[in-house]
């Protein structure tokens, strides 16, 4: 174990001083995360991804199953919920005073990497994800553990401590969490944190005009699904894992600063993860017309995007997750491809991300100081697309 910890001690430091940009850092970092899976397997003699049928996001249930039991569902009347799960939001929002309202949220998940410490990371910076893009301040947090009955204590010791160790980062308390025996490893977190009722954020309320802005790069589902494989490249892993473990903090810190001119210019913010790009793009675009909210279709370029190294060929070599297939089978129609769209794109598109970037729609006049900040703070960050009137398809991929 002490072989294990000062290698990725040595991986988190050289993570946090140097960038994934230069390729030589990129191999470096790579190679001191494989160096610590070599020291884990022999240690324990099993990956962690091998004891999961899905890793990630990528376990989530199929969103057509999930759709068909919420929607039989009776709706809670209560005037202090101010967003429920009416719309799939990120997170739901219950108002205390006319100044203060707590974000609930929930997140946890099968191992997605072999390393027990950032698996735990990667786990507590996709629950508190969920805050960031509700516009909130993440407070207080309850862990999550199923673990195997007869499983390594040493393991999940160090998952925890990963996880305990991205909510000091975000300054948010862990004060307890709930613990069962499972056959498939699980951690995560149920965050709560703070807002100003009257600057939520909702993943709906895009209008016509409005730039897409997305932050961090896509891939993570193929890269991860190759790695159950063995057939993902070190320069692969080391991208994925820093922008998975890296917290959605800073952009919604700069996203807010932006917001709090007048007008506000952000009229929709959601997390990408599990139900993919276009799953989470279909969610916004669909508006809340019981509460005014109207539909909108948005214009995606597959060329804006900044995607992982070794993505692409990943998803050119059939690496697909169960969960992208869902995505791609869900939203069906809704979306709709021009030719000149590789069909590897199309499925990095439906690739369900763990712990992805924030989906923002913004005034087309603020976009680009929004972009430039949010770069300037160290975020990837690129305009993906453009909103337009309602129309069909929803969905436009050029």
């Amino acid at each position: 174990m002490r072989a294990r910890s000062d290698v990725r001690r040595n991986f988190e430091q050289s993570r946090m001083a140097t960038g994934i940009a230069d390729k030589s850092q990129a191999r470096r970092l790579a190679h001191l995360y494989n160096a610590a899976c070599e020291v884990e397997t022999v240690a324990n003699s099993v990956k962690l991804t091998s004891m999961a049928k899905a890793a990630g996001c990528a376990a989530k249930l199929n969103p057509a199953t999930l759709e068909a039991v919420l929607r039989k569902l009776p709706r809670q009347t209560d005037p202090n919920v101010l967003v429920g799960f009416d719309t799939n939001d990120d997170a739901g929002i219950y108002r205390l005073t006319d100044e203060l309202a707590l974000v609930q949220t929930v997140d946890f998940f099968t191992p997605i990497v072999d390393d027990p410490s950032l698996f735990g990371q990667i786990a507590a910076a996709n629950a508190l994800s969920d805050v960031y893009a509700m516009g909130g301040r993440p407070i207080s947090s309850l862990s999550i553990v199923g673990f195997p009955e007869h499983g390594d204590l040493e393991i999940l010791e160090e998952i925890i401590r990963g996880g305990l160790s991205k909510m000091n980062e975000a300054k948010c308390s862990v004060i307890g969490g709930h613990s069962i025996r499972t056959e498939d490893m699980l951690f995560g977190y149920a965050v709560t944190g703070v807002v100003d009722p009257d600057r939520v954020w909702r993943n709906v309320g895009a209008r016509t005009g409005d730039a897409l802005i997305f932050t961090k790069p896509l891939g993570t589902g193929v890269i991860t699904t190759a790695l159950k494989k063995d057939r993902a490249t070190s320069d692969s892993l080391a991208a994925v894992i820093t922008a998975m473990a890296q917290l959605n903090q800073a952009a919604a810190e700069v996203l807010r600063g932006i917001d709090a001119a007048t007008p506000r210019p952000i009229h929709a913010v959601t997390d990408v993860t599990g139900f993919s790009f276009l799953g989470h793009a279909r969610e916004m675009s669909l508006g809340d017309p019981a509460h005014g909210v109207e539909a909108v279709s948005f214009e995606i370029d597959h060329a804006a995007f900044e995607y992982f190294p070794g993505a692409v060929e990943a998803a050119r070599d059939g690496h697909l997750s169960g969960g992208l297939k869902n995505n791609r089978a869900f939203i069906g129609d809704c979306a709709a491809f021009d030719p000149s769209v590789s069909s590897e794109h199309q499925d990095l598109l439906f690739d369900p991300q763990t712990s992805g970037g924030l989906l923002v729609a913004i005034a087309a006049d603020a976009a680009d100081s929004a972009l430039a900040a949010l770069r300037r703070h160290g975020v990837s960050a690129h305009r993906v697309g453009h909103v337009v009137a309602k129309r069909s398809p929803l969905i436009f991929v050029h």
